[in-house]
């Protein structure tokens, strides 16, 4: 349970920490690092580069995590946050999202940086994978489950609050375990816990960078807590949704079904009447990550 705590602790100092420095001054300029929102409302980038730092520091000074662990929670966290940061940077104002859309340009000779993040967070995550397990079979299913669940939580960030919620209620489980995948749950939950007002308010938001480098971390969670079934499971699920891609996160369920629509506004400013009223998704504002 110490273990637990103090990684959970540690994560929440070191994200807040990082959060209010960004605020103070953040690298490249205040521009840089602006959005427009779904509802068209300015916020920032700077909860992603503090999550991530949060979990990566977290895992890596965690003094109960064996070295193999510690060495591929780092390794995961920190590749798919400075993947996400470069597609949150390279590809500022490029609207096309989801496998198909930047798969489908590689076939046609352009390298989005939504391809380089998704081969990069791919090979990270058989690399954490092959750290964690033994088997070659269980590797490449710990890789599936570490990248899928970087894209899963992604894909998910389009709303305030909605990743962030999602990764809370995904890591809650993994907390009650001991070991390495308790210690591994705590550092996402305190790191994502230290700017859920933030992102709930519309004052700032994860972006590629936070979404990624959390969903990594709550991935190897579930690696470190499952043998083979567990891992095909949640192997399976992953691949489901990067499958159904956008409709995860955009998809008329979140309006349709009265629990996820409860769900969702929990927390969150009102959203203007025009927004949903006609039951339709919001246009993307342009240079943003559309929610």
């Amino acid at each position: 349970m110490r273990g637990r705590a103090a990684a959970l602790l540690a994560a929440a100092g070191a994200a807040r920490a990082a959060y209010a420095g960004m605020r103070r001054k953040a690298p490249g300029g205040t521009e840089l690092w602006q959005r427009r929102n779904h509802t068209g409302r300015m916020v920032d980038l700077h909860a992603g580069p503090a999550v991530a730092f949060g979990t990566a520091l977290a895992v890596t000074t965690a003094p109960t995590l064996p070295v193999r662990a510690r060495a591929a929670a780092a390794l995961a966290v920190l590749a798919a946050g400075a993947c996400g940061a470069y597609d949150d940077m390279a590809g500022r104002g490029d609207r096309r999202r989801g496998f198909r859309a930047h798969l489908g340009a590689l076939r046609e000779g352009e390298i989005t940086s939504g391809a380089v993040k998704l081969f990069g967070i791919g090979a990270t995550g058989l690399l954490a994978g092959a750290l964690l397990k033994q088997r070659a079979a269980d590797r490449v299913l710990a890789g599936v489950v570490v990248a899928g669940s970087a894209h899963l939580a992604n894909l998910l960030d389009v709303r305030p609050g909605r990743a962030a919620k999602a990764v809370l209620a995904a890591a809650a489980p993994g907390l009650l375990l001991g070991g390495a995948a308790g210690v591994l749950a705590a550092a996402p939950v305190g790191a994502v816990a230290a700017v859920l007002c933030d992102d709930l308010g519309e004052r700032t938001m994860l972006g590629d960078t936070g979404a990624h480098a959390l969903g990594a971390g709550l991935g190897l969670a579930v690696v470190a807590g499952n043998g083979r079934t567990g891992l095909v499971l949640h192997a399976a699920a992953v691949v489901g949704a990067a499958i159904v891609g956008e409709a995860v996160g955009t998809g008329t369920a979140w309006r349709k079904f009265a629990p996820l629509r409860a769900w969702d506004a929990l927390g969150r400013r009102p959203e203007p009447a025009t927004v949903f009223s006609r039951g339709v998704t919001p246009v993307r504002p342009t240079g943003g990550r559309g929610r």
